[in-house]
C-alpha cells in the first residue's frame, strides 16, 4: 500500500480546508488536503465575506483581486423588502422597507474608521479558485481532488488515514502528525463520537443559480439582497430572497442571480429546474421572464456546535464544528478565522516553538465564537418573521386575510400609516443581520493563549451593530492608521499591516527604550521573530489622529503584544520595571513552553 507522510492533513478542499492550507503554507508548514470532489464548488453558496474575514485575505495578498472582481460598494449597500419586481395590480412593485447594510451609505464613517478593509461580495465559486490558485504559490502545501478519506486512527505521535482514489479506486496510507476536519462534519466528528447539540434540519432551501435581464425593474442600485413577501406564499421565509451575483456587470445590469425558496422538511425535492422558472416567474410577477437556470442546489438550515474542537490530534474547523443558518452571513467567516487561529499554533508547535497546551487554547478561544455566531444567525433567521407580523400577516387563516393586510398597510387610513410606522420601526432591528459590524470584528478570546489585564471588555452593542474598538488581550488588534517614517518614502500604514501570522508584534507608545534589548534578547534566545513597532509623535509610526490615544489604554512607555493572528496577547498600560522578563514571561504563557532568554540589561 502507498503510503504519504505529511505534517498535517487536511479532510476537505472547500472554503476552510483551502484557507488553512494557504495560512499553513506561509508558515513554511507541509500539508496535504484532500478533497472527495474533483474541483471546486460549482455553486454560489456563501457570498458575503465580512471585515474580518477581508482583513485576514489582505494579508494573504487576496484582497485587491477580490474588490476588482466583486461587486462594488455602492452595489451592496442596502438590502430591500419588496412585493414583487413586475406586475401592474395594485400590490405590485411596491416597496415595504429598506435597511442602509454592510457599511453601506449612513455606515460608512463607522466602518472606515474601525478597518483598513470594505465587506464583499464575492460568492464560493470564486473564492475557492482563488485560494485555489493562491495555494500554488507555497510549495510546501499541495492539493488532491477527488481523495475521500475512509477512515483513520490516531496514536500519541499522530493520524493514519486510509483514503481512496475516487477516479482509480486504489486505496492507500497517509501519516500525518496532525489532521483537520474541514468536511463539514460528514465524516472526521462522527467518526470521533464528537456529538452536535442544537437544530440539526431547521428548514430546507433551495437555491437557484440564474441569468436574466432585470434591468428594467431595479430602480435602487443600491440593494445587493431584496426580500421579497407573498400573502400566497405566506411572508418572507415562504416568498422568496434574491441577491444580486454580478458577475461582470453589477446593480441593475447584473446578469446573474441568487435565489433562494424556504421549504418545510422534506419538500424541497418539490422544485427542480423545470419547476423553478415558472416559480421564479411568479414570484417577481414577470410571466414573460426568460430566466436561464445555470444550477440549484439543496441544502438544509441549521444550527449545531460540535461538543470538541479537539481530539487528540485531530482538529474540526468550519462546518464540521458549527454550522449556521445563512442570516449575518456567518458561515464561511467563522471558518476563515478558525483556520486562521488554528494555523500558525499548529506550525508553532510542530516547529517545536510552542509545547501542546497551545493547541487547547484553539478550541478555548474558537468554540465560544461559534456559540455566539450560531445562537446569533438563529435569532437573525427567526427575527425576519417580525416583519410579517408587523405587516399583519397571520399564519394557517384564508389567503384573503393576509392579501387584506398588504392593502391596508399600503392604505391611505391611520391604520395604514400605522402599520407602516411598524414595519420601518421591525426593519430597523434587522439591522442585528445586515449592520452587525460588532459581531463581525468584536469577537474576543477570554480565555486561551492570551495574559489579561484586568480590565473589563468595553461596552457592545445589544443588536451587534455598536462596535467599541479596542487594544484589551483578547481582541482583535484595533485598527490605527499610521505614518511610517522608516519606510524611505510618505507612506500609511493600519496597525493591522505591521502584524504578521509568522510573528509577534510589540507596540510600544513612545520610544522603544527598553523593548528594544528585550526584543533583540528574545529573538536571539528563542529564534522567534518578533517585531517592534515604536508610535509617537517622534517615532517611526507617527498617529494620523487621536485614535491611537483614545484606543490603545496605554500611557507613554507601555506596550502592547500582539500575536500571529493579529489578536492582543498582552497589554501594560504602564511602563514595566522588566521589559526582558516581561516579553519572556508573555510568549512562555501564550506558546505555552518557557523560552530562556536573559533578561536585558
Amino acid at each position: 500500500m502507498k503510503r504519504i507522510e505529511v505534517p498535517v492533513l487536511i479532510v476537505g478542499g472547500a472554503g476552510c480546508g483551502l484557507a488553512s492550507a494557504n495560512f499553513l503554507g506561509r508558515l513554511a508548514i507541509e500539508c496535504l488536503v484532500i478533497e472527495r470532489y474533483p474541483a471546486t464548488s460549482p455553486a454560489p453558496k456563501a457570498h458575503y465575506l465580512n471585515q474580518r474575514t477581508m482583513e485576514i485575505l489582505r494579508e494573504e495578498g487576496l484582497a485587491d483581486h477580490i474588490y476588482r472582481s466583486s461587486t462594488p460598494a455602492e452595489n451592496m449597500a442596502r438590502v430591500g423588502w419588496y412585493t414583487s419586481l413586475g406586475g401592474d395590480g395594485p400590490l405590485d412593485r411596491k416597496r415595504i422597507g429598506i435597511i442602509d447594510a454592510f457599511g453601506g451609505h449612513s455606515l460608512k464613517d463607522a466602518y472606515g474608521a474601525d478597518s483598513p478593509v470594505r465587506a464583499a461580495n464575492f460568492a464560493q465559486m470564486y473564492i475557492e479558485p482563488l485560494l485555489l490558485e493562491h495555494l500554488a504559490t507555497y510549495p510546501t502545501s499541495r492539493i488532491a481532488f477527488h481523495q475521500e478519506l475512509k477512515s483513520f486512527t490516531q496514536d500519541d505521535d499522530g493520524v493514519t488515514a486510509q483514503v481512496e482514489d475516487r477516479s482509480s479506486g486504489e486505496v492507500y496510507e497517509v501519516r500525518a502528525q496532525y489532521m483537520i476536519a474541514a468536511d463539514g462534519g460528514r465524516l472526521v466528528g462522527p467518526s470521533l463520537g464528537i456529538a452536535m447539540d442544537g437544530i440539526d434540519r431547521l428548514i430546507d432551501m433551495v437555491t437557484v443559480w440564474f441569468a436574466a435581464d432585470l434591468s428594467e425593474y431595479i430602480e435602487d442600485e443600491s440593494v445587493m439582497i431584496r426580500w421579497f413577501t407573498n400573502p400566497e406564499k405566506g411572508g418572507s421565509w415562504g416568498s422568496g430572497v434574491m441577491v444580486a451575483l454580478g458577475p461582470d456587470t453589477f446593480g441593475a445590469k447584473s446578469k446573474e442571480w441568487l435565489m433562494h425558496f424556504a421549504f418545510q422538511p422534506g419538500e424541497a425535492g418539490k422544485l427542480d429546474a423545470e419547476t423553478a422558472i415558472p416559480q421564479i416567474r411568479e414570484l417577481l410577477r414577470l410571466p414573460d421572464l426568460d430566466p436561464k437556470i445555470i444550477r440549484m442546489n439543496d441544502w438544509q438550515v441549521q444550527g449545531v456546535l460540535a461538543r470538541e474542537y479537539r481530539k487528540g490530534r485531530v482538529f474540526l474547523a468550519g462546518d464540521a464544528a458549527h454550522r449556521h443558518p445563512p442570516t449575518t452571513g456567518l458561515g464561511l467567516n467563522s471558518a476563515i478565522q478558525d483556520a486562521h487561529n488554528l494555523a500558525w499554533k499548529l506550525a508553532a508547535v510542530i516547529r517545536g516553538d510552542a509545547g501542546d497546551a497551545l493547541l487547547d487554547s484553539y478550541e478555548a478561544e474558537r468554540r465560544p465564537v461559534a456559540a455566539n455566531n450560531v445562537a446569533w444567525a438563529m435569532m437573525t433567521f427567526q427575527n425576519h418573521l417580525t416583519i410579517d407580523s408587523a405587516i399583519g400577516l397571520m399564519p394557517g387563516v384564508p389567503v384573503e386575510f393576509n392579501i387584506g393586510a398588504y392593502h391596508k398597510l399600503f392604505s391611505d387610513t391611520p391604520e395604514g400609516a400605522a402599520r407602516r410606522q411598524m414595519v420601518a420601526e421591525v426593519i430597523g432591528t434587522q439591522r442585528a443581520e445586515f449592520q452587525a459590524h460588532d459581531i463581525e470584528i468584536g469577537f474576543r478570546y477570554d480565555t486561551g493563549a492570551i495574559v489579561p489585564d484586568g480590565t473589563e471588555p468595553p461596552p457592545r452593542g445589544l443588536l451587534g451593530d455598536t462596535h467599541v474598538p479596542t487594544m484589551r488581550p483578547g481582541h482583535r488588534m484595533a485598527h490605527v492608521w499610521l505614518d511610517a517614517k522608516n519606510t524611505g518614502e510618505d507612506k500609511r500604514v493600519s496597525t493591522l499591516d505591521l502584524t504578521r501570522l509568522d510573528r509577534f508584534t510589540v507596540f510600544v507608545d513612545g520610544p522603544a527604550g527598553d523593548w528594544t534589548a528585550a526584543v533583540d534578547a528574545a529573538r536571539a534566545a528563542s529564534g522567534l521573530t518578533i517585531d517592534l513597532v515604536p508610535v509617537g509623535k517622534d517615532e517611526d509610526f507617527t498617529p494620523v489622529d487621536d485614535r491611537w490615544a483614545n484606543i490603545s489604554g496605554l500611557q507613554r512607555g507601555g506596550a502592547i503584544i500582539v500575536r500571529p493572528d493579529q489578536h492582543v496577547a498582552w497589554r501594560g498600560a504602564v511602563p514595566v520595571a522588566d521589559a526582558g522578563a516581561t516579553l519572556q514571561g508573555v510568549i512562555s504563557t501564550v506558546l505555552g513552553r518557557r523560552v530562556d532568554q536573559p533578561v536585558a540589561a
